[in-house]
C-alpha cells in the first residue's frame, strides 16, 4: 500500500488574472478550488495512473472538511487527524498573458506535541513491510524540522520503502536518514550541497553522492524546463522536457513523485519509471490549478520523452 503523508495540507485557490499588476486593482477571470498539499497531490496523480494510495494528514475546520470531501468524491482512501484551527488556503495567481505563476502560501495551524504524537501513532499503525511511504511538503512552523528524518528511520525498521520530497532542513535531515528515494529540484540540491550546480552532468554527480554517501537507492532531480536527471546505483539518465502549453506549474514535482512511487509499487524498471515520471510532470502543467492530469494524456506524452543515458550498468 502506498501511503502519502501531508502534515500541512491546503485548499489550493487558483485565480487567473490577465496582466496581473502589483499595487492596483486586478480583475479575476476564473477561480478554481482544489484539495492540495504535496502528499495529497501525489495521491491524486497515483489515482490518475490507476493506482491506489491512502492519503494521511492533519486537517481542521471547514477547509479541512472540503479537502476530505474532495478526496472521498475522487474515491481516494484517506485517514486524517482532526485538530482545532483551520487548514490553510494557498492562493495561486496565474497570469496567462505574462506567463507567470505566483504562489501566496499560508503557514497553516500550529500543532501541539500531543497532536504530533497522536498522528505518529496513527500512521505507524498503517505502515508495514509492504508499504511505500511518501513524506513530502512543508510542516507547520512549530514542528521539528527533523520529523521526516525520524519517521523515515522508523518506517525503514518496519521494512517499508520511504520516499522524500521536501526542502531546507526537512530535506537535509530526511536525506541523512537514508530514504529509499528522494526527489529534490536543482535549487534544493544546490542548497543541500551548498554549491552551484551547472548542467546535467554536475547534477548527476551530486545526485550520485546521495546514493554513495547516504544510502539512497534512487534519486530524481528535476531541472525545470531543462528536463530531469534520474540516478540509481547502476545507471543514470537525462530526460529532456517536452514542449507543451503551461497552464499551471502547481504540483508538477508532486506528479513526478507520484509516478516514481507508483512505478516502485508496480515493480517497473529504471527506464520506464523515469519516462513515466517526466510524462506525468509534463501532463500536470497542462492542467489548471492542482488538478491531476488524465491517464490518456500521460501515456501519450510518455511516448514523446527523449532521453540519453549518462551512465549505464556501472
Amino acid at each position: 500500500m502506498i501511503i502519502t503523508i501531508t502534515l500541512n495540507p491546503a485548499v489550493d485557490k487558483t485565480v487567473e488574472i490577465q496582466d496581473f499588476e502589483v499595487g492596483t486593482v486586478n480583475r479575476v477571470a476564473s477561480v478554481r478550488l482544489d484539495a492540495g498539499g504535496k502528499g495529497i497531490n501525489v495521491s491524486k496523480v497515483i489515482r490518475s495512473l490507476g493506482g491506489k494510495s491512502c492519503a494521511a494528514g492533519i486537517l481542521g475546520g471547514n477547509t479541512g472538511n472540503f479537502i476530505k470531501d474532495c478526496l472521498n468524491g475522487m474515491g481516494i482512501e484517506n485517514k486524517f487527524l482532526y485538530i482545532e484551527g483551520e487548514t490553510r488556503t494557498n492562493l495561486k495567481v496565474v497570469d496567462s498573458k505574462r506567463k507567470t505563476n505566483t504562489d501566496i502560501n499560508e503557514a497553516g495551524p500550529q500543532l501541539s506535541a500531543e497532536e504530533i504524537t497522536a498522528f505518529e501513532k496513527m500512521i505507524f499503525a498503517m505502515i508495514n513491510k509492504d508499504s511505500a511511504v511518501v513524506f513530502s511538503g512543508s510542516v507547520p512552523a512549530n514542528v521539528d524540522k527533523a520529523v521526516y528524518g525520524k519517521w523515515i528511520r522508523a518506517a525503514k525498521e518496519t521494512g517499508a520503502k520511504t520516499i522524500l520530497d521536501a526542502d531546507g532542513e526537512l530535506l537535509k535531515y530526511g536525506i541523512e536518514a537514508g530514504p529509499y528515494m528522494v526527489k529534490p529540484n536543482i535549487h534544493e540540491l544546490e542548497s543541500f550541497f551548498g554549491e552551484k550546480i551547472e548542467g546535467a552532468v554536475e547534477a548527476e554527480s551530486r545526485a550520485r553522492k546521495l546514493i554513495d554517501i547516504y544510502g539512497v537507492e534512487f534519486a530524481a532531480v528535476s531541472l525545470g524546463a531543462e528536463g530531469a536527471i534520474f540516478v540509481n546505483k547502476e545507471s543514470s539518465l537525462f530526460a529532456n522536457s517536452i514542449d507543451v502549453e503551461v497552464k499551471s506549474t502547481v504540483g508538477a514535482g508532486d506528479s513526478m513523485v507520484a509516478a516514481l512511487t507508483y512505478s516502485l509499487d508496480m515493480g517497473y524498471g529504471f527506464e520506464k519509471s523515469a519516462l513515466l515520471a517526466v510524462a506525468s510532470a509534463t501532463a500536470n502543467v497542462m492542467t489548471s490549478g492542482s488538478q491531476p492530469a488524465d491517464f490518456e494524456t500521460i501515456k501519450e506524452l510518455e511516448n514523446k520523452v527523449k532521453f540519453e543515458y549518462i551512465r549505464k550498468n556501472k
